[in-house]
């Protein structure tokens, strides 16, 4: 019996073979791409402006003053903080103070210096009568026989010396009220005071902290202390350099709160910021470029919106077209 040919026959039934399992590997190695129903309903673009022709960019709430970080002029430990986070203040409202004891000793000193002054003011002042009194009584005298030359030039030396005592007094007392005004002023710098009215958005100092004059350095540091006012607030709105042509200055807008494009806040136009600026407020998108330039356009928040916070993002629609400009 003869065996069948490996090379006609069996050989290109084993490559039949192969290509068949090769082809079902590479079928069932496939990705499912069926489609499923989503477990909750995905966040739907907003059709903002009633449908009007808009341009979207993305937004930043901010306060209508900006964000004031607040220092401090002095080194030093802190020993009281007066304010808490959401308190509103006025301007000139005390913040925080810094350890003084050193600088409350050099103004009691003064103070001092200014007491002893004054007193050897009036010390030198009832000298100075006294020694007149008695050199009057010298020079009444008329026989030139009952007081000697020698009397008389001493009496108007004590009188001279009076004199120079009392400006002496004087310009101890001009010392040390310059000392104290200087004390003072240095004591006032030890608190820190509002330099705004408006609403207390941040505080990163507890009392027994230490902190420097100028702020913190390094790439991580945070202001002591941040305000802003936050009635109203507004919205910067970065719109890319590309689309800046297609808007009209005083063109309206609304805004939707990341997450909730259901929600429309209608907003006032405020300003158009001068420059072209490079894109800093990021959404973290993965398509988003961050090699671009974008214009800046300012908008205010509605007074009754409490929605909205400090630092949140939003999606903004800006109307297109011949839109007339609003007065600030």
């Amino acid at each position: 019996m003869q065996l069948p040919s490996f090379s006609r026959k069996i050989l290109p039934v084993l490559a039949i073979g192969a290509i068949l399992l090769a082809a079902f590997w590479v079928l069932s190695s496939q990705p499912d791409r069926s489609l499923e129903k989503p477990e909750k309903k995905p966040p739907e673009a907003s059709t903002a402006n009633g449908g009007k022709a808009s341009v979207a960019g993305s937004g930043v709430i901010e306060p209508s003053s900006e964000t004031t970080e607040v220092g401090t002029n002095v080194s030093g430990v802190v020993t009281e903080v007066f304010v808490q986070i959401g308190q509103r203040v006025g301007k000139g409202t005390p913040l925080f103070a810094v350890d003084s004891r050193q600088v409350r000793a050099t103004l009691k000193e003064a103070e001092t210096g200014m007491a002893e002054a004054r007193a050897g003011i009036n010390e030198a002042q009832t000298n100075i009568n006294t020694a007149r009194r008695q050199l009057a009584l010298y020079r009444s005298v008329d026989d030139a026989r009952a007081v000697s030359r020698s009397e008389v030039i001493a009496a108007e030396g004590t009188l001279a010396d009076a004199r120079a005592r009392l400006s002496a007094a004087r310009a101890q007392l001009t010392a040390a009220q310059a000392r104290r005004a200087s004390a003072a002023t240095e004591l006032s710098r030890h608190i820190v005071y509002a330099p705004i009215s408006g609403e207390i958005l941040d505080v990163e100092i507890r009392p027994g902290e230490f902190v420097s004059a100028g702020g913190q350095s390094g790439s991580n540091a945070t202001p002591y202390m941040q305000i802003g006012e936050t009635q109203p607030l507004y919205v910067r709105i970065d719109i890319d350099e590309n689309e800046a042509a297609r808007i009209t200055t005083g063109a309206g807008a609304v805004i939707s709160p990341r997450g909730n494009a259901a929600k429309r806040v209608p907003v006032t136009f405020v300003r158009v910021e001068p420059q072209i600026v490079p894109k800093r407020s990021l959404t973290n998108s993965a398509s988003e470029r961050v090699d671009v330039r974008v214009m800046q356009l300012i908008y205010a928040v509605p007074l009754d919106e409490t929605g909205l916070r400090v630092g949140q993002q939003v999606d903004a629609f800006v109307e297109m077209g011949n839109a007339k400009e609003t007065k600030q």
